[in-house]
C-alpha cells in the first residue's frame, strides 16, 4: 500500500488537541512530582516515626508497583470509596506521585549531601529548623539534583501516553482515534512520534536554560 500523508492534514485538529492535553498533563504532573518529591523527602528524614512510616509505605508502593496499575487504581478503584475523580486529574495524580518517590530519592540524597555546617550556621542566625531547612539547605540541595530530576521529566513525558489507557484524549489517543478512521497507523504514529520529540526537545531547553541559570547564581 505504501505511506500516504495526504491523509494527515484532515485529522490534524485532532492530533494538535491530542497535543495540547499531553503537554498540559506532563507540565501539571510535572510540578506536582517536583513539590511531592520535596514533600517526601523532608518527611522521609525529619518527620516522626508515626508520619514517616505511612509516607514510607507510599513510596514503597509507587516504586514497586507499575505505573500503569496505579493510574487504574486512582481511577477506577477510588471510586469504590466513594471518591471520582475526572480523568485528567486522576492522570495527573497518577504520574505525579509516581514520579514524586524517584524525585525523593534524589532529593533525600542531596540534602545529606549539604554541609552540616550551613544547617548550624541557620540556627546561630535565629531561624527555627524549618525556615533552616526551607532557606539555606533544600535550595542548595534541589539545585544539585535538577539535571536527574530533569530527565524524570523527560520520563514523565514519555509514561504520559498511559494515560490513554483512562480515557484522557492525550497525543497517542488522539492519533489512535485518527487511524480508526483512516485505517492508516504507520502514518499517524509517526507524526504522533514527531509530536514528542518536539514537546521533548521544548522540555531539554527549559531544563539546559534552568542548568544555566543556576551555574551563573552560584
Amino acid at each position: 500500500m505504501g505511506l500516504d500523508f495526504s491523509v494527515v492534514p484532515a485529522h490534524l485538529d485532532v492530533i494538535l488537541l491530542g497535543c495540547l492535553w499531553t503537554i498540559a498533563i506532563a507540565v501539571a504532573a510535572a510540578v506536582l512530582s517536583f513539590f511531592g518529591g520535596i514533600v517526601f523527602a523532608v518527611i522521609a528524614l525529619y518527620a516522626p516515626a508515626v508520619i514517616r512510616l505511612p509516607f514510607r509505605l507510599i513510596e514503597w508502593v509507587f516504586m514497586g508497583t507499575p505505573l500503569l496499575l496505579q493510574l487504574f487504581l486512582i481511577y477506577f478503584g477510588l471510586v469504590q470509596i466513594g471518591i471520582d475523580l475526572p480523568a485528567f486529574v486522576a492522570g495527573i495524580i497518577g504520574l505525579g506521585l509516581h514520579f514524586a518517590v524517584y524525585n525523593s530519592e534524589l532529593i533525600q540524597t542531596a540534602i545529606l549531601s549539604v554541609d552540616k555546617g550551613q544547617m548550624e550556621a541557620a540556627r546561630t542566625v535565629g531561624l527555627s529548623r524549618g525556615q533552616a531547612l526551607r532557606k539555606v539547605v533544600i535550595p542548595q540541595a534541589v539545585r544539585d539534583v535538577i539535571p536527574p530530576i530533569g530527565n524524570n521529566m523527560i520520563a514523565l513525558l514519555k509514561d504520559s501516553a498511559l494515560v490513554s489507557v483512562i480515557g484522557v484524549s492525550e497525543l497517542t489517543l488522539s492519533a489512535q482515534r485518527a487511524i480508526g478512521a483512516t485505517y492508516r497507523p504507520f502514518e499517524f504514529y509517526l507524526v504522533a512520534a514527531a509530536f514528542y520529540y518536539v514537546i521533548n526537545l521544548g522540555m531539554e531547553w527549559v531544563q539546559r536554560r534552568i542548568e544555566r541559570r543556576i551555574a551563573i547564581s552560584r
